[in-house]
């Protein structure tokens, strides 16, 4: 059977691929043996948003009182309840994708996929009989795993990573989280928020290492509030977990401490999905655990792409997804722009939420650049107020020679939402005298960019 085009993966990288790819007029399937929308869509990015704003809710009901209710009983989370719920969700997006698979006419071929030379891809079933397909162009959108650190290995009971976090039996009554990047840090609010103790391990200085200093010390001010165990600079030795709890050995600065859990969850990055794909066979060049490509995706091999986590770059669903637009574009014979990694947004979605894009301060001042920075805060938003939860803050850096827009870091309510203003203004290289200029709806959290903006450049009208 012969394709334009073959995905093996259907994430947001793989799924949008083979979308592009069908409206572009080429003859397209997708290999797939697990669940159509990857990781992100049925164990990833989707539910663990539903688990969290059941968190929220929970967080609102207990707090009814602050905005003038009163509510007769106690609140208690069903925590089979939110998991259930959040299948659901999760379940109810994945028939949505197959849906968009029948009306765009792309094929769906159940099974392990592995690449083989003179463009093919052999396709192994459920009872092992294999079946080889060819096309023009193959895309390698396999995606990745939780990784396993030696010190940290996973049982999926006791030691569990991000999979099993959402998908418990019951309500663990401790925890412990390793890491505090967006994974660890947004079950960290979860669990907290529902009544499980707590304890978030952080290897670096900083929660959430890789975005602005001062966005960090706001997460773990908000954290600490909430009263969540907190430990920065310190680092998982060992886990016991012979006992009916896991014994874990922590190094901090002051000496070593045992901590003791029903659950550790290991959030210490991810391990991309390249074994067992025929890549050796190939040839197709790995470097640091990631299967090398061009501007294009193209690999070293001709027909051979891949898009998604298995790449360098940031592991986010909507980056896979731009890639596998651009990938399939230039398949298609059109002139897509590359990919600016630059202006690629991030998002936690914790309690304070956090979004950002472009320069931290730090490498701003490290790339030499003069700036203007300007921040404002949310005890000065009237919606913020009115909203109830006024801890965070907008932060934007621009350049002061030219006014370029270098970066934005948002810690607040709604700052999930609010990040593509700057993202948009960015990629039209708009300058902040034009973000002043502009003007913003009130009363909004949004406004408070405008704000920013205006502090940068000495005009802020509300500090």
């Amino acid at each position: 059977m012969n394709y334009d085009v073959i995905v093996i993966g259907s994430g947001p990288g793989g799924y949008v691929a083979a979308i592009r790819a069908s409206q572009l007029g080429l003859k397209t399937a997708v290999v797939e043996k697990a669940e159509i929308g990857g990781v992100c869509l049925n164990w990833g990015c989707i539910p663990t948003k539903a688990l969290l704003k059941s968190a929220q809710v929970f967080n609102y009901i207990n707090h009814a009182s602050d905005y003038g209710i009163t509510i007769d009983g106690e609140a208690k989370p069903d925590f089979g309840g939110m998991v259930k719920r959040s299948r659901g969700v999760a379940d109810g997006m994945s028939k949505g994708i197959q849906f968009l698979f029948k009306k765009n006419k792309i094929e769906q071929i159940i099974g392990s996929g592995k690449v083989k030379p003179g463009k093919k891809v052999e396709v192994t079933d459920d009872k092992g009989k294999k079946t080889e397909y060819t096309a023009k162009h193959i895309i390698i959108a396999t995606g990745a795993r939780s990784k396993e650190l030696p010190n940290l290995k996973q049982d999926g009971k006791k030691i569990i990573g991000y999979r099993e976090a959402m998908n418990l039996d019951k309500q663990p009554k401790s925890m412990v989280i390793v890491g505090s990047g967006a994974i660890g840090s947004e079950f960290a609010f979860f669990y907290h928020s529902i009544g499980t103790d707590v304890t978030l391990v952080e290897f670096m200085p900083t929660l959430v290492p890789l975005e602005d200093e001062e966005v960090a010390k706001q997460l773990e001010r908000s954290f600490k509030k909430a009263k969540m165990k907190v430990m920065t600079n310190s680092s998982v030795e060992s886990v016991d977990t012979k006992g009916k709890t896991c014994k874990v050995k922590i190094k901090t600065k002051k000496g070593e401490e045992i901590i003791e859990a029903d659950i550790v969850l290991s959030a210490v990055g991810i391990k991309s999905n390249i074994e067992d794909i025929g890549l050796e066979d190939l040839g197709i060049k790995v470097e640091k655990d990631k299967i090398v490509v061009d501007e294009f995706y193209r690999t070293g091999v001709e027909g051979y792409y891949a898009i998604g986590d298995c790449v360098p770059g940031p592991a986010l669903a909507h980056v896979a997804s731009a890639e596998g637009i651009c990938c399939v574009e230039k398949i298609a014979g059109l002139d897509p722009e590359p990919i600016d990694y630059g202006n690629v947004p991030g998002c936690t979605y914790t309690n304070p939420e956090i979004a950002s894009v472009g320069m931290t301060e730090k490498q701003a001042k490290e790339a030499g650049y003069e700036l203007k920075v300007g921040k404002f805060p949310y005890s000065a938003s009237g919606k913020a107020s009115a909203a109830g939860n006024k801890d965070g803050f907008v932060k934007v850096i621009f350049d002061a020679k030219y006014g370029e827009w270098l970066g934005a870091h948002f810690i607040g309510d709604n700052v999930t939402e609010m990040i593509a203003e700057a993202v948009a203004a960015r990629k039209l290289e708009t300058t902040g005298h034009e973000i002043l200029k502009s003007i913003h709806p009130h009363p909004t959290m949004s406004e408070a960019v405008m704000e920013a903006v205006a502090a940068a450049y000495d005009e802020v009208i509300h500090l």
